[in-house]
């Protein structure tokens, strides 16, 4: 059976979780972020790559050179979820399943967040879970892989 690997791709500012708006991020950081999911992609049997840049262009070089060695994506886009077409046009350019995540609920907060460039080419969102929303992106997009494989 061939390794499922996935990439993970945050967006502008996750960088600063743990110190940024605890009130709304919560007080989990990136790096614990990345451990779980580590240890998450280790439970489910598959690869997994993690990489954040506050930079559009970075990220949607990185969405470009996953094609042809991940699987699949999982996308917190940040603030760049509501503005940019490009990572929008990367990911529908790649042709790769990606689930978008949020640690807030999007649609709970600024009429400007309520709008995602990048769900209409998911198969799937989560959001309002905190950081265990990347958790359920993971565990939904490798279900999904797999069952593809069926």
């Amino acid at each position: 059976m061939l390794q499922i690997s996935i990439l993970v791709v945050h967006g502008p500012n996750l960088n600063l979780l743990g110190i940024r708006e605890p009130q709304t991020y919560g007080s989990t950081t990136l790096a614990q972020i990345n451990q779980n999911l580590h240890q998450e992609s280790q439970r489910l049997q598959v690869s997994l790559s993690c990489l954040q840049s506050n930079h559009e262009g970075d990220l949607v070089d990185a969405i470009h050179q996953a094609q042809g060695k991940h699987q699949g994506i999982v996308i917190n886009a940040g603030a760049y979820t509501h503005t940019s077409v490009a990572i929008r046009d990367a990911l529908a350019g790649v042709d790769i399943p990606t689930v978008e995540v949020h640690l807030s609920n999007i649609y709970r907060r600024e009429e400007f967040r309520h709008h995602s460039y990048i769900a209409p080419i998911a198969i799937g969102q989560i959001s309002g879970f905190g950081a265990n929303s990347y958790l359920l992106g993971l565990q939904a997009l490798v279900n999904y892989l797999q069952s593809q494989g069926d």
